[in-house]
């Protein structure tokens, strides 16, 4: 039963979220870390994740029942009642809010609440089945977590936490639309309209170069505005130029499966490596 209810939270995406939040939170602490404070910050916003996956897991049960990755989805079994996970999604923000509160600040929570709302009302219940944008809206809640991060320390939204929510959206597009190509078969299925099903995969191609070079343009900034050291420089210069050149592998590549899935994995590998540089390298 717990394993249900866990399941449903998807981990993997809190996990994944998480690490930016780190990111965010040591980049603004500069060394000056507080446990409480870092513990409070994970917590919370792991929850407010958590609530609003559960919310999604509930609003696309009929689109995951087609799609064969999702086909096994709790809620698609109809293992957990709607009525009961709305109300473990509304408990689980509840406390994630709380959690801020208490042990960052209303800021975060502000923030975090924002981002919420764009994840299940802007985009799930709006943009992601209709529209070829749902990408990009979808891109703004999923650049909130490092923003939490980040003003729980500082507690103000300044030059820095504007460059890591640009650069945030930016490397979600290429990330998302080599999801997209690869999983193209239950796109096309669900009749979700991302962009390599409603304009082709070289549309798509396309516009993952240009997102990458936007990407590498924009991740130096932290070092231009002194938030971040040489050594984050360096690191987010080579990683960002390498992902453009995968970015442009793609228009000769004769197997489009495999090439995205070659550009999804590094672009796990970018983010991880720039919160780990951010953490250790500001200034």
């Amino acid at each position: 039963m717990i394993k249900k209810y866990i399941s449903i939270t998807k981990p993997g995406i809190i996990f994944g979220n998480l690490v930016t939040v780190a990111g965010g939170f040591f980049l603004a602490a500069k060394y000056n870390v507080s446990l409480p404070l870092l513990s409070g910050t994970l917590i919370g916003i792991s929850f407010i994740i958590a609530s609003g996956c559960v919310f999604n897991n509930v609003i696309d049960a009929d689109i995951d029942s087609i799609m064969s990755r999702t086909q096994n989805r709790v809620m698609v079994q109809k293992q957990i009642s709607k009525p009961i996970a709305l109300l473990y999604a509304v408990i689980l923000g509840v406390v994630g809010g709380t959690s801020l509160v208490v042990f960052a600040n209303y800021l975060t929570l502000y923030i975090a609440l924002v981002g919420l709302f764009f994840y299940v009302v802007v985009y799930t219940l709006g943009f992601k089945r209709n529209s070829v944008y749902g990408t990009l809206v979808g891109s703004i809640s999923g650049a909130v977590p490092p923003i939490v991060g980040y003003c729980a320390v500082s507690n103000q939204i300044d030059a820095g936490a504007i460059i890591l929510f640009i650069m945030l959206v930016i490397w979600q597009m290429p990330h998302s639309y080599a999801i997209a190509i690869f999983r193209f078969q239950d796109y096309e299925s669900a009749k979700i309209q991302v962009l390599p099903v409603a304009k082709g995969t070289r549309a798509a191609k396309i516009n993952i170069i240009v997102y990458c070079i936007l990407f590498a343009l924009t991740s130096p900034l932290l070092y231009c505005y002194h938030y971040a050291g040489v050594y984050y420089l360096l690191v987010s210069s080579a990683i960002s130029i390498w992902w453009v050149k995968l970015a442009f592998d793609g228009l000769k590549a004769t197997d489009d499966i495999k090439w995205a899935r070659k550009v999804f994995g590094f672009s796990l590998i970018v983010i991880m490596s720039l919160s780990l540089m951010m953490s250790i390298n500001p200034i």
